[in-house]
C-alpha cells in the first residue's frame, strides 16, 4: 500500500491509527498511554514507507541501476519519525491528523528512543550518507547489525559513568523496521580447509565450518526527502540456526540445551563488545565477519536475481567499506568467486579490487585496526590462506618499485611482523580497493603525505578526498525550525535538496534587520538548552555567554582533557589575575567512555567533578560553567 504524500488521505491514516492501537496494543484511544499512541502512529507511518520500500526494490532490479553498498558497523541514525514526516512532506497533515484525535504531535515524537545502532562520528558520517543517497536517488543499500542494547545508556552517580542496557526497541519493537525472513543467511564460523581435485583435474581448495549462526534481516527505511524513494538500511541480527535441543532439556541441562542459542546471540547483544580481554576480541572479530558474510551474500543473492553474471559484479555494484571493521569483506568475496565460483585468481581479483572502496578516518597509528594472524587463523582459516595469498602477490609488486628494500616491505606488508603476528586492515584495504578516501581535504592530504606515502606512489589516483558533510534535512530542517524558516523565506523553500541556494544568503550578509533575526534564532536555540539543562541538570545558564561545545566519543586521542586542561587554566586566572578578563562562556561536553577503558572513564569523572566546583564558586560572577550532558545521542 503505496501512500505517497500527493494521496495522503487524513481519514483513512486515523482509522489506521486507531486499528493499530487496539489489534497491537490493546488499547482504546480512552486508555492509550502516549507511548501506545506514538507506536500506533509510528507503524501506521511505516505502511507507507514500507510499500514505497518495497516499489523502490522492484523498480531498482528492473533499470539494472548500479548500487552502493554501504557495510558500516555503526550507523548513528537518530530518531527516525520526525525526520521521515518531514522527507515525507507529512509533517503537518499527520499533526492536524493527530490532533483531531487528541495527541501532540511534539509530545508524541519525544516518546521515540534513538535507534542505539552507532557511537560516534563515524557512525553519524554513515547515516548521513544514507539519508543523502535516498535524498539525490542513488540506489544504495546500507547495512549493518541489529544491535540488542546498542552500547549503553549512560549516567553519572557522584561523577563517575555508570553504565545501563540501551534496549532501544523496548517491548514492543521499533515500529520503523520490518522483518525480512526471506533474506535470511547462513553464516559459517571455524572447522578447518581441504585440499580435494574437482572433476576437471583441477586442484581445489575449501572450508570445512565447524559451526554455523543464521543471520535475520530487518530492514528500516531511510526515506528519500520529497521523492518516494525509500532505500533499506538492512541490520543483521544473529541467531542459532538449532535453538533449542529437546533431548539435553528432557535430561534436565536446562542451560545446555540452549547453548547455541545464547552463544549466537551474543554476536548482535551490544556494539563493540568490550575488547580488552580474548574472549571479547573473538567475539568482536566474530560480529564484523557475521555483518560481511550476510552483507556480501546478499549483495550477490540481489545481483543474479536480476538475473546479471557474476563477471558484471563490479559494473552493478560497488561495496564502501566505512572505516576498516568490514575488510574482512574483501576475502570473503574472494573466497566465494574462487571457492563457489569456480573463478581463476585473477579473474577473481579482477572482480573484487574493483568493486570495494574504503573510507580512512584516522591517521593515528595506535587507532589503526590489526588483528591477529593466530585468531583469524582459528576463526576463519580460509580468509586467512587468502589474505596471504594478496600479501604474497603484492610483495612481489613492492620488491619490483623498490628492489631489495626490506625497510618499504616491512612498512608496507599487510602482515605485520612481531612477537604476535598481526594482519593490518587498513594495509588490506589500500591494496585490495578502487578507491581510497580520507573524509576532509586536510585529512585526505595528510592520508598521502604522512600515513600512506608509499601506497600513493604505487596506485597513483587511489587515494582521494570525500568531504564528510551532513545532511541539512536533519541538521538544519528538523532541528532547526527557526532557522529553516528564516533561510525559507529568503531563498526558497528547496534549498533542502538543493545545498547550493543556501549561498543566496550572502547577499543578506550585511543587512541588519536579517542579522538581527538570524541572531534572535541563535538565541532562542541557546534558551531551549539552557531550559534543558536547568530542568534536567539543575544548572542555570547565562545565554549571552559563548557556547564552547565538545561532543565526541571519549578517547585520549580526542583531547577531551585538554579541553579540561584549558578550562583549569582559565579558572585559575579568573580567581588569581586581576587584570585578567573575559566574556562569559559555558563548555559543554557530551561523550560515552567504552565500559573497559579505564582512562576515558577517569577523565569523565575529572570532567565532572571540576564542574561541580567551578559551577559553585560565586567567586567566579558566573564567568565560568562546566555542563557534561549524560547520555548523548543525535536527539
Amino acid at each position: 500500500m503505496s501512500m505517497t504524500k500527493q494521496q495522503f488521505d487524513k481519514n483513512t491514516f486515523k482509522q489506521r491509527v486507531a486499528m493499530f492501537l487496539s489489534s497491537h496494543y490493546a488499547a482504546t484511544p480512552e486508555t492509550a498511554s502516549a507511548r501506545q499512541w506514538y507506536l500506533a502512529m509510528g507503524k501506521a507511518l511505516a505502511e507507507i514507507s514500507t510499500g514505497n520500500l518495497l516499489a523502490t526494490e522492484k523498480n531498482l532490479a528492473e533499470q539494472k541501476a548500479r548500487s552502493v553498498n554501504y557495510l558500516s558497523l555503526e550507523f548513528l541514525i537518530g530518531r527516525l519519525t520526525g525526520n521521515n514526516l518531514i522527507s515525507m512532506g507529512l509533517y503537518q497533515n499527520v499533526a492536524d491528523a493527530m490532533e483531531e484525535m487528541g495527541q501532540n504531535l511534539t509530545d508524541l515524537l519525544e516518546e521515540e528512543r534513538d535507534p542505539a545502532l552507532g557511537n560516534g562520528g563515524l557512525g553519524r558520517l554513515a547515516a548521513c550518507f544514507m539519508d543523502s543517497l535516498a535524498a539525490q536517488e542513488y540506489p544504495a543499500v546500507g547495512y549493518g547489525l541489529h544491535y540488542e542494547y546498542g552500547l549503553f545508556r549512560q549516567s553519572f552517580v557522584d561523577g563517575r559513568q555508570v553504565e545501563a542496557p540501551d534496549a532501544w526497541r523496548g517491548l514492543e519493537g521499533y515500529p520503523w523496521e520490518v522483518l525480512r525472513p526471506e533474506l535470511n543467511q547462513e553464516v559459517s564460523l571455524y572447522g578447518h580447509v581441504e585440499a580435494y581435485t574437482d572433476e576437471n583435474g583441477v586442484e581445489c581448495r575449501r572450508w570445512v565450518p565447524a559451526m554455523t549462526v543464521e543471520g535475520v534481516a530487518w530492514d528500516l527505511p531511510i526515506v528519500g526527502y520529497d521523492n518516494n524513494s525509500v532505500y533499506p538500511l538492512r541490520l543483521w541480527e544473529c541467531r542459532s540456526n538449532a535453538p533449542f535441543n529437546l533431548a539435553r532439556f528432557n535430561d534436565g541441562d536446562y542451560v545446555g540445551a540452549q547453548y547455541s542459542a545464547l552463544e549466537a546471540g551474543n554476536v548482535t547483544k551490544v556494539l563493540y563488545p568490550n575488547d580488552n580481554h580474548d574472549q571479547g576480541k573473538a567475539l568482536r572479530l566474530m560480529q564484523q565477519y557475521f555483518h560481511c558474510a550476510c552483507s556480501v551474500a546478499d549483495i550477490l543473492r540481489r545481483h543474479e536475481a536480476a538475473g546479471n553474471s557474476i563477471e558484471s559484479l563490479s559494473e552493478l555494484e560497488t561495496i564502501q567499506l566505512n572505516d576498516t571493521h568490514p575488510t574482512i569483506a574483501i576475502p570473503e568475496l574472494m573466497r566465494i568467486l574462487i571457492d563457489e565460483y569456480k573463478l581463476g585468481w585473477d579473474k577473481a581479483w579482477e572482480i573484487s579490487s574493483k568493486t570495494f572502496a574504503y573510507t580512512n578516518h584516522t591517521l593515528l597509528p595506535e587507532a589503526l585496526e590489526t588483528w591477529s594472524e593466530a585468531l583469524i587463523q582459528q576463526m576463519l582459516p580460509r580468509h586467512m590462506e587468502i589474505i596471504f595469498e594478496i600479501n604474497h602477490r603484492f610483495m612481489k609488486l613492492v620488491e619490483q618499485t623498490w628492489p631489495g628494500n626490506n625497510e618499504v616491505k616491512r612498512k608496507l606488508s599487510i602482515i605485520q611482523e612481531g612477537p604476535q603476528r598481526m594482519v593490518r586492515m587498513a594495509n588490506l584495504c589500500v591494496v585490495s580497493t578502487y578507491a581510497v578516501n580520507g573524509v576532509a581535504a586536510l585529512h585526505s592530504e595528510l592520508v598521502k603525505r604522512d600515513l600512506f606515502p608509499e601506497f600513493n606512489e604505487l596506485f597513483p589516483g587511489r587515494l582521494t578526498n570525500v568531504t564528510n558533510g551532513v545532511t541539512p534535512r536533519r541538521w538544519i530542517k528538523y532541528c532547526n525550525p527557526g532557522l529553516s524558516a528564516l533561510i525559507s523565506e529568503k531563498v526558497g523553500d528547496d534549498w533542502p535538496a538543493n545545498l547550493e541556494k543556501i549561498a543566496g544568503l550572502e547577499k543578506f550578509a550585511d543587512d541588519a534587520a536579517f542579522q538581527k533575526r538570524y541572531m534572535a534564532v541563535k538565541k532562542e536555540n541557546k534558551q531551549r538548552l539552557a531550559d534543558w539543562v536547568e530542568e534536567n541538570m539543575g544548572i542555570e545558564l547565562d545565554t549571552d555567554a559563548i557556547f564552547d561545545i565538545q561532543i565526541k566519543r571519549l578517547h585520549e586521542y580526542k583531547r577531551q582533557h585538554l579541553n579540561l586542561l584549558n578550562i583549569l587554566a582559565l579558572y585559575h586566572r579568573l580567581l588569581n589575575d586581576p587584570t585578567f578578563d573575559m566574556h562569559p562562556r559555558v563548555f559543554f561536553f557530551g561523550a560515552k567512555a567504552a565500559p573497559g577503558y579505564a582512562l576515558a572513564k577517569d577523565i569523565i569523572f575529572a570532567i565532572n567533578k571540576v564542574a561541580e566546583k567551578v559551577n559553585n564558586d560565586p567567586r567566579l560572577g558566573g564567568k565560568l560553567k562546566v555542563v557534561f550532558i549524560p547520555d548523548y545521542r543525535v536527539s
